[in-house]
């Protein structure tokens, strides 16, 4: 009884110094309310980005509202608590997908998530990768089905930010810069040959965002030229 009301007093004094506010409309008293959480996890949505990666690509909705507010949370303010909510709404995404035909069951396929490549900075900025957490969160959120998440794409030296880019810029900017972690790759293949009761792999690309389709597009090819066939891009927002 003593450390309930302790861990009450605990977190009151925590409200007054860092108040908690929801990261999809700021709106005071919870870290991610049901109005957000209700427009998050909405049925996914198609999108035909500019560049086409050449595999179907999916959104949970526009980069509007509590998506695009939540990415610009966890990016650039670190709120890495958002990576919950975030990755419960991919994992009812794919659930969606699944029932709609678009991405295999788990008895015919087994599931992989690949976070699309970030620039290490980048990463190192935001004390670690969001794609990557929240991609965690979504496999979780399928237990017991065993899903993997592999970072085996890496973004080689010379990107700059694609903010402000137009298509054609953005295209350029990761050609030939998005490469293979060779070690990564052959955990993924001894991991899968480990489980090789199942049939097949289902490989999902990740990410937060997609705008004009270049880092999907480039990823694809890479993954392809690899031996690996993705069947679908699942980003948080489209633009």
């Amino acid at each position: 009884m003593t450390s309930n009301r302790t861990a009450a007093m605990l977190t009151s004094l925590v409200d007054l110094v860092l108040p908690r506010e929801c990261g999809g409309c700021e709106r005071p008293g919870s870290l991610w309310c049901r109005r957000c959480d209700a427009e998050l996890n909405a049925p996914p949505v198609s999108l035909r980005p500019r560049l086409d990666p050449g595999v179907p690509c999916w959104a949970l909705g526009p980069y509007s509202g509590p998506r695009r507010a939540a990415v610009l949370a966890l990016k650039e303010r670190n709120r890495h608590d958002l990576a919950a909510p975030l990755g419960h709404a991919v994992a009812a995404a794919v659930n969606h997908l699944r029932t709609a035909g678009h991405i295999d069951p788990p008895e015919l396929a087994a599931l992989v998530f690949v976070p699309a490549p970030t620039r290490a900075r980048a990463a190192r900025a935001r004390g670690g990768d969001p794609v990557e957490r929240f991609s965690a969160v979504a496999g979780a959120m399928l237990a017991p089905e065993y899903v993997t998440v592999s970072r085996v794409l890496r973004m080689r030296r010379g990107v700059r930010d694609s903010v402000g880019l137009s298509a054609s810029d953005r295209a350029t900017n990761v050609a030939g810069r998005i490469g293979i972690d060779g070690v990564a790759r052959s955990r993924l293949d001894n991991e899968f040959a480990a489980r090789s009761a199942v049939a097949d792999r289902s490989v999902v690309l990740v990410d937060d965002v997609l705008t004009t389709g270049a880092t999907a597009r480039e990823s694809v090819c890479v993954l392809k030229d690899s031996g690996v066939r993705v069947d679908a891009v699942l980003v948080i927002a489209g633009v």
